[in-house]
């Protein structure tokens, strides 16, 4: 089969799909079917999530790196610099992704580099085409490895003035279906329909991999995001699923809240979330929304679970084209998606010793970019995580 066989079919769709001719329940039967887990299997989503990457040659990792666009390339300079400093035994396998093409063959070769490697470090991959038939390669590439979950952990930086102090909100997104499932289609010239997927089976995983989660981590509450009270049908099932999976974890609170008053009530109050459970496309707009209230888009990090493999990357998603090579992006985000990394790799030193230099960095040194309201350059950062870096590897040596 080849390596980006989803990625043909809903090209298929894109081209053949009119009115009448396929609808909900069959689009909702090929998610289900094309996932192959048993119910048994189904359980403890948040470990299985968890598993060591496959690839490790001779005491060392090898991690996919995916540079993407605009802000992308550097970031990854700096992390390669960081690790280099800092002893990490991971070796990296770059791919760039031309986000000019038309074509799938780079695509394919950074699936292909994923499934080897089993692990991935990315930055946001543009898709400047507009042709319908050439698909968002961040969609794509999540779709084929089925990479099912996205976590954002959003918290206050002590050093960082914000609108508000204290918060400390996970959000677990949904990653492969809703607005998302790339199925658009003009049946009649100037209407265009576009498919909202969800299925029972793909929002069972979700939900509970929100809980179990939640109760891994001590969390008391998870917060199910939704527009039930309009899309009946399609986010009336993700809600009914949650409530369902909720009756399993009866030491967490469980409530759900509509899109538009969950937005307003995280400015207003957002210590009141503690894990947030949304589908794709609120998860995007919740995730932004929270971020640009406690430091923007330049501090958070990203984690993409699938039962094989794992890609972590920028929170937020931004490509910072606009400040591509000025030395003024903020590395701090994809410094905190390198610390996920290093965890998913079981380099609990390399990562509490990173994870401390990116917080003497932010709320003792206080080196801020100008998006944080700061003076300091890019690699001013960067220098400060080595030099911490330098020392602590110097005296855990000694």
């Amino acid at each position: 089969m080849a390596a980006v066989s989803r990625l043909n079919l809903q090209r298929c769709f894109h081209k053949a799909l009119v009115p009448g001719n396929m609808g909900i329940k069959a689009l909702s039967t090929l998610n289900v079917t094309s996932n192959k887990n048993t119910v048994e299997q189904r359980r403890g989503y948040a470990a299985k999530a968890f598993a060591l990457p496959k690839a490790k040659y001779g005491g060392r990792h090898t991690v996919s790196m995916l540079p993407g666009g605009g802000i992308g390339p550097e970031l990854m300079g700096y992390v390669k610099e960081v690790f280099r400093y800092a002893g990490v035994p991971v070796d990296f396998e770059d791919v760039a992704i031309d986000p000019n093409s038309e074509g799938n063959d780079d695509l394919e070769e950074a699936i292909t580099s994923i499934r080897r490697n089993g692990v991935a470090l990315k930055g946001n991959i543009e898709t400047r085409s507009l042709s319908p038939d050439v698909m968002s390669r961040n969609v794509a590439l999540r779709n084929e490895l089925d990479l099912f979950v996205n976590v954002l952990h959003c918290y206050s930086f002590p050093g960082i003035t914000a609108r508000h102090k204290d918060v400390d909100v996970v959000i677990v997104r949904q990653n492969t279906e809703g607005e998302y499932a790339m199925m658009e289609h003009e049946g009649v010239r100037g209407v265009v329909e576009c498919l909202k997927v969800v299925t029972r089976e793909n929002s069972e995983r979700i939900c509970r991999f929100a809980f179990d989660y939640a109760k891994r981590h001590g969390r008391k509450k998870v917060t199910t995001v939704h527009k039930a009270n309009i899309m009946k049908s399609s986010d009336g099932l993700f809600l009914e699923v949650s409530r369902y999976v909720a009756k399993e974890y009866p030491g967490i609170e469980h409530n759900d809240m509509i899109i538009d008053n969950c937005c307003m009530q995280l400015v207003s109050n957002p210590h009141q979330f503690d894990v947030m459970l949304t589908t794709n496309l609120y998860g995007t707009i919740v995730s932004n929304v929270i971020c640009g209230l406690v430091g923007g888009a330049g501090l958070y990090s990203g984690r993409n679970y699938g039962y094989e493999f794992a890609v972590f990357e920028p929170g937020t998603r931004n490509t910072g084209t606009a400040i591509a090579g000025k030395n003024i992006a903020n590395p701090i985000s994809m410094m905190n998606a390198a610390v996920d990394l290093l965890r998913h790799l079981r380099l609990e030193n390399h990562a509490q010793w990173l994870s401390e230099a990116i917080d003497k960095t932010m709320n003792d040194d206080k080196i801020h970019t100008p998006d944080l309201g700061g003076q300091a350059t890019s690699m001013d950062i960067v220098k400060n995580i080595i030099e911490y870096l330098q020392l602590k590897t110097k005296v855990e040596n000694w």
